[in-house]
């Protein structure tokens, strides 16, 4: 149970909701605005014995208010023993380097062995509940076939502020891909609105900026090539290349250089089958270029502002041994 201090003079007439969010901040930061307002009216909050399920009941000077939040319920998808590469974590979040191959949130088709699985079992109790839900709030999701950093929250205050940093546009992340061919000029700026492909609902495409409901949301990657790839013959078949996210739209950097002219190696829905005979490559590097089957993309770094102790954070993520290992028999 929490208690409000007696309500100052100079605060009557604000906002229950409002008053709460910033009488109980100190002692309980877990709990955002919107997460206060659902307890009131779920009949959570007290005074002088009463129930008050008002959350714009005005409040009067002398006023002590007895916050009594229910214990989070057990979150749908059950906790589940995976390893997990941890590579920060205090009470209010977790960063993880995600493997290729997991999926982040159960979902038709992967209703079990997730990220989300994984943290509940990892977390435990040190969950203090996302909405009143004993869970881990995803702010952010890489694709499953997509390996690197991704940060998840345990509380309710982190979860509205790295909520409102990715609203802002305001978190470093830039991601590693090889592609083929070579981008042309080798830094550059791709500005594109990205939504669903007309036809075919399971992909995103750039949509134009007047095609009404279907429009898609504005969307800019930055772009750099850090290796050219060459084949036997001097020609630059492929890039590695660096990416920063100004936005983050549904598979991104994947439509936008598909859209740029150049796919990524791997990439089963965006890119197209390559006539590998045509290219000038050593056996291995045929073989390697065959056998990797997911797209070459890594999210490498993220950095971002901690959401409740306001510290600068920054994380680095060395490209995965399958990635490692196919730049190095191209190379």
């Amino acid at each position: 149970m929490n208690a409000t201090p007696p309500v100052p003079p100079d605060q009557a007439g604000a906002r229950l909701d409002r008053y709460l969010a910033e009488a109980l901040a100190p002692a309980d930061n877990v709990l955002s605005r919107s997460r206060l307002k659902a307890l009131i009216q779920e009949g959570h909050v007290r005074l002088n014995g009463e129930t008050i399920t008002d959350p714009s009941r005005k409040i009067k000077p002398g006023e002590v208010y007895e916050l009594r939040p229910p214990a989070p319920i057990a979150a749908e998808p059950q906790a589940q023993a995976m390893p997990l590469d941890v590579v920060f974590e205090d009470a209010h979040l977790i960063v993880v380097d995600k493997p290729a191959g997991l999926v982040v949130h159960p979902a038709p088709g992967n209703p079990d062995h997730t990220l989300v699985n994984a943290l509940l079992h990892h977390c435990g109790d040190s969950l203090a509940g996302i909405g009143g839900v004993k869970r881990p709030g995803i702010v952010h999701r890489i694709d499953k076939d997509t390996s690197g950093l991704l940060v998840a929250a345990k509380t309710d205050a982190a979860h509205q502020g790295l909520s409102a940093l990715f609203a802002a546009h305001d978190i470093e992340r830039e991601y590693q891909a090889l592609v083929w061919g070579l981008p042309n000029p080798l830094r550059g700026r791709i500005e594109g609105a990205i939504g669903r492909d007309p036809r075919d609902r399971k992909r995103m495409a750039v949509r134009g900026p007047n095609e009404g409901a279907k429009s898609g949301k504005a969307a800019i990657t930055h772009y750099a090539v850090e290796q050219p790839v060459y084949d036997g013959r001097g020609h630059a078949f492929a890039s590695l290349i660096r990416c920063i996210l100004e936005t983050g739209r549904t598979h991104q950097i994947r439509v936008h250089m598909t859209a740029k002219g150049h796919a990524l190696i791997g990439d089963a829905v965006y890119g197209r089958a390559r006539a590998l005979k045509t290219l000038k490559l050593e056996p291995m590097a045929e073989a390697a270029l065959r056998g990797f089957r997911r797209q070459a993309l890594h999210a490498a770094k993220l950095g971002f502002q901690h959401p409740v102790t306001g510290k600068a954070l920054s994380f680095e993520s060395p490209l995965p041994p399958d990635f490692a290992a196919l730049l190095a028999v191209l190379s």
